[in-house]
């Protein structure tokens, strides 16, 4: 399946939908989402993960790759909605502790305010 990728803005938070298989070649498709420069203009970017169903090394190394521009950008990159098998890979390489995982959109909101 195809990976989609769908915005929503609210105010000063983007969030990001992940639909569909995060591997080489939708990683790319994330990039370019995550490197247009209107990016830059909101405060927070939720990653809605509900429908992400499997994540490479290349999606895990696109987000990697812009965390230090967010964070200086006092950017919030909050993940939510992740399925088990998709948290575990990021638990396994010790990425839930340089990312923000939460369990939903509302936990995401509250953290994302903070």
């Amino acid at each position: 399946m195809p990976m989609k990728i769908t915005n929503q803005i609210k105010d000063t938070t983007i969030i990001i939908t992940l639909d569909g298989e995060l591997d080489a070649s939708s990683s790319v498709m994330l990039d370019e989402a995550l490197s247009d420069p209107e990016i830059m203009t909101y405060s927070k970017i939720l990653v809605d993960c509900e429908n992400l169903n499997y994540i490479s090394s290349a999606g895990l190394g696109v987000f990697i790759s812009h965390l230090q521009r967010f964070e200086d950008a006092q950017i919030k990159l909050i993940f939510y909605n992740m399925q088990d098998k998709v948290r575990n890979v990021f638990e396994i390489l010790g990425l839930d502790l340089l990312m923000t995982i939460v369990s939903d959109y509302e936990e995401a909101m509250t953290i994302a305010d903070e």
